[in-house]
């Protein structure tokens, strides 16, 4: 038994190291950086009709009669 214990945790460090093989790669930014990002994003998504949404005034896929089921 104490062999498939060791195969098994064998395989997880692998995992573990490939995992973090990955993880170099990946370009790191720093956090100041991403929350001005962000400020600036959110700035520029005020007017953005897919993240605020159509006001239903002027929304022209709304139905302009509820459908009533007899």
């Amino acid at each position: 038994m104490p062999g498939k214990v060791t195969i098994g945790s064998d395989i997880g460090q692998a995992h573990a190291v490939e995992q973090l093989q990955m993880e170099v790669g990946i370009d790191r930014v720093k956090v100041s950086k991403a929350a001005t990002d962000l400020l600036q994003f959110m700035e520029q998504a005020k007017s953005d009709p897919f993240l605020v949404g159509i006001p239903a005034a002027t929304n022209p896929f709304k139905e302009k009669k509820p459908c009533t089921i007899l």
